[in-house]
Formats: C-alpha cells, sequence, structure tokens
C-alpha cells in the first residue's frame, strides 16, 4: 500500500512538472506484450557516450534500434522527466525477433538482460533511485555535473568491468537471460505507456536515413540526444 501511495505522489508531481506526462495511458501487464515481429534480428548496439544530464529530475531511456518499412533504425537515447523507466527489448522465439515497448512505473522491470550501459546493465537500474520526492544520481555510472544537479551519491560496485556483450536482442544467440521474481512483480505493477514525446522522437528517427543501419553500415550518425 505504501508503494502504490509513493508511485502516486510520484505522478501526480511528475504530471505537475511536465505536462506531456499527464497524458500518458496506463497500461495493464497484458498489454505488455509483443508489439511487433520480423525475421531478421537488429544489429549490435553501437558505443556512444550519455550526453550531460540536463538538470534534475531527468532520466535517462537508452537508445534501441526499432523497425520501420525499410529496416532498423535507431531511436537516440535522450533524457526525459518520469518516474522509473523500463527499457524496450527485442525477444527471439518461434524463429521471429518480437519488440517488447518499455514503460514508465515505480519499478524497473525485465528488459532482455540487455546491456544499454548507464546504469541498465541487464538486470535493474543502478544509474540512480528515488529518495522521497527528489531523484538522486549514482554518479559512477550517470554524467552528471555535480555542480549543478546536487542530489548525487557514489556506488561504484555497481560498474561491469567484464567485456560488454553488445548484443540488442533476447534469446538464441544474443543474450540468455530470464525475469528474476522480483523483475516479475514489477511487471505486474501498474505501468504508464511511452509519452507522446517519446512516439514522436522514435516517429522522426523512422525518416531519418542517418538513423538507418542499413544506410549507417549500423554507426547511426545521432545515437543520442540531450532531452
Amino acid at each position: 500500500m505504501r508503494r502504490l501511495r509513493t508511485f502516486r505522489r510520484f505522478i501526480l508531481m511528475c504530471s505537475l512538472s511536465l505536462a506531456p506526462l499527464a497524458a500518458l495511458a496506463p497500461v495493464s501487464p497484458a498489454q505488455i506484450a509483443v508489439g511487433i515481429s520480423v525475421h531478421v534480428g537488429p544489429p549490435a548496439l553501437p558505443v556512444y557516450t550519455q550526453p550531460l544530464c540536463p538538470g534534475d529530475g531527468y532520466l535517462w531511456t537508452p537508445g534501441y534500434w526499432a523497425y520501420g518499412p525499410v529496416g532498423y533504425y535507431w531511436v537516440p537515447g535522450v533524457w526525459s522527466r518520469g518516474v522509473l523507466w523500463t527499457p524496450g527489448y527485442w525477444g527471439f522465439a518461434g524463429g521471429l525477433y518480437g519488440w517488447h515497448a518499455g514503460y514508465w512505473g515505480p519499478h524497473v522491470g525485465f528488459y532482455g538482460g540487455i546491456n544499454y550501459g548507464f546504469g541498465y546493465g541487464g538486470v535493474g537500474f543502478f544509474g540512480g533511485e528515488w529518495r522521497g520526492g527528489a531523484f538522486a544520481y549514482n554518479t559512477a555510472v550517470m554524467n552528471v555535473n555535480a555542480g549543478v544537479v546536487r542530489n548525487v551519491y557514489v556506488n561504484r560496485p555497481v560498474i561491469n568491468n567484464t567485456v560488454v556483450n553488445r548484443a540488442s536482442f533476447n534469446g538464441e544467440g544474443g543474450v540468455v537471460a530470464q525475469a528474476r521474481p522480483e523483475e516479475q512483480a514489477a511487471m505486474r505493477e501498474q505501468h504508464f505507456q511511452a509519452t507522446s514525446n517519446q512516439l514522436s522522437h522514435e516517429q522522426a528517427m523512422s525518416h531519418d536515413r542517418n538513423q538507418l543501419a542499413s544506410f549507417t553500415m549500423e554507426r547511426p550518425a545521432r545515437p543520442q540526444w540531450t532531452r
């Protein structure tokens, strides 16, 4: 009950400070399913540098490969306003690659075990945490100017110094991972779909050939945006 009240307070706070969040539509666990299926797997994740956090209350939403009429295109990572973001991911099963859309919620759920970096190491999220009504940033993995954003801390043990797997999908030939009990619990909580700004951001990239995997040799021109 306390978690639910806290989540509602976060949503109210965000809706007052950022208009697009007020238009978020809740989604049920049944709606967090495969949105599109294709026969060709997504390219490896590109390597890029996270832009500086623009200010307090911004959450990092990592970049990902989306699929359109002319194939895969890269949607840049960007700083957004929200509660906690569970990234979307591609999953391979039955000979098809299916897209599981990301969502906002009180906890980070399963995102295929994909190492998106910047706190999203494949399991959970270590880039920061909500402390009361403010978000605290882990500067060990997040690019934050402590002179501008005061609510910070350092947790270096979460950094993965092993060889990074750049695979961008879950399943055979990619990342082999299954949802843990806590991730399954997070998936059953009330969620909110991507904001209209996020959806517009993705749609715009589908028309930019410099983001196409086939045109850029899987090296998108804009791997990240500030916000």
